[in-house]
């Protein structure tokens, strides 16, 4: 490799999430490293992912087909629609294995000061989707800051009119979490969400 092979593929790295350029460079000598083992093998998932991995037309997942394989699952219950800002919320939600239903991306959320508006989201096609029946309830699994909040309640005034439920999950004291640590926001929103123990 030369050095200019090198600088670029520190400058490549350095673009990823969690990587500045320090991290890119020892990520990078690691890699050089350890070409056999990590290096060609890492070379080749990644042309194999770029070649390979799609946008499900029917959720906004990713994945070798196209509708992915939660959309094509014939055990997953279609009436369960939960709403996800992007993909990796819905993995999150997939890797806790406490939901089978259906998913759909929007892939961001409303934002006036990032001039994100309902026409840079898959928001038309959500509505779509629960407008054709089927659709019972809509989860809506957004982020709990204020553009996650402005979204959820932009969609629920879009989707109240189609006659199916609309929820969002919980907002408060995660499991295992001690009250002394968490922050007022967390604390009012836990008890705003309290519900009978009977």
């Amino acid at each position: 490799m030369s050095q200019s092979e090198i600088d670029h593929l520190i400058q490549l790295l350095s673009k990823l999430p969690g990587l500045g350029s320090r991290s890119a460079r020892r990520a990078t000598l690691y890699l050089i490293s350890r070409r056999e083992s990590l290096l060609s093998p890492l070379a080749s998932a990644m042309q194999a992912a770029a070649e390979n991995v799609k946008v499900c037309g029917t959720c906004g997942n990713l994945d070798v087909m196209d509708p992915c394989g939660i959309c094509r699952d014939d055990r997953r219950d279609k009436s369960l629609l939960c709403v996800v800002e992007d993909v990796s919320d819905l993995w999150a939600l997939e890797r806790s294995e406490a939901f089978r239903g259906t998913y759909h991306v929007l892939g961001g959320t409303l934002s006036a000061l990032d001039g994100i508006g309902p026409d840079e989201l898959n928001v038309e096609p959500l509505v779509q989707r629960v407008g054709e029946g089927g659709v019972t309830e809509v989860i809506l699994a957004l982020n709990a800051t204020v553009d996650g909040q402005t979204t959820a309640h932009y969609l629920s005034d879009r989707l109240s009119e189609l006659g199916v439920q609309i929820t969002r999950l919980a907002h408060g004291v995660p499991v295992g979490g001690e009250l002394d640590y968490l922050d007022d926001g967390t604390l009012s929103a836990a008890l705003k969400s309290r519900r009978s123990m009977g």
